[in-house]
């Protein structure tokens, strides 16, 4: 008997007692523990998992409906940016229209004017050539009724 044989001798003792005390099952009874407790851990985190999935989800939406709201205030500023754009523009040309206008009646009455003072002028000319030429030419007597006439003719005449 060497010590190989106490020593498989004692190893059976020590799982006899072992049995004895019921370790096995207590050992199966952590195990089971142990595994419900992990079953239960992952059961949580999957629980966790879920909610933060539909935190998610949720603040996806909330983001995609912001920034549908920011396109379309961007659109909408667009979109007045080019009605006063429209507007301005339009404003700007009945503006040049009206002073264009204007000018060009200003030129028009200054035209008139100027035609108008150059006829009284010419006519003021020619009633002093008429007299002058009437003067040297016709008699004192014939000369007074003529020319007042000459002179009445030619200013209804020029005007």
């Amino acid at each position: 008997m060497d010590a190989s044989f106490w020593a498989l001798v004692a190893l059976i003792l020590f799982f006899a007692l072992l049995y004895k005390l019921d370790i096995h099952t207590k050992i199966g009874a952590a195990l089971d523990k142990r595994a419900n407790d992990i079953r239960r851990e992952l059961e949580e985190a999957r629980k966790l998992r879920e909610e933060a999935q539909a935190l998610m989800s949720e603040y996806q939406r909330r983001r995609h409906e912001a920034e549908a709201e920011a396109e379309a205030i961007v659109a909408e500023a667009r979109a007045e940016a080019e009605q006063l754009t429209v507007e301005t523009t339009r404003a700007l040309e009945e503006m040049i229209a009206r002073r264009s206008k204007i000018a060009e009646d200003k030129i028009s009455q200054a035209e008139i004017q100027a035609i108008a003072e150059v006829k009284a002028k010419a006519a003021d000319l020619a009633v002093a050539a008429a007299e002058t030429l009437l003067k040297a030419n016709v008699s004192d007597k014939i000369s007074g009724a003529l020319l007042a006439k000459s002179i009445e003719q030619v200013k209804s005449g020029l005007n």
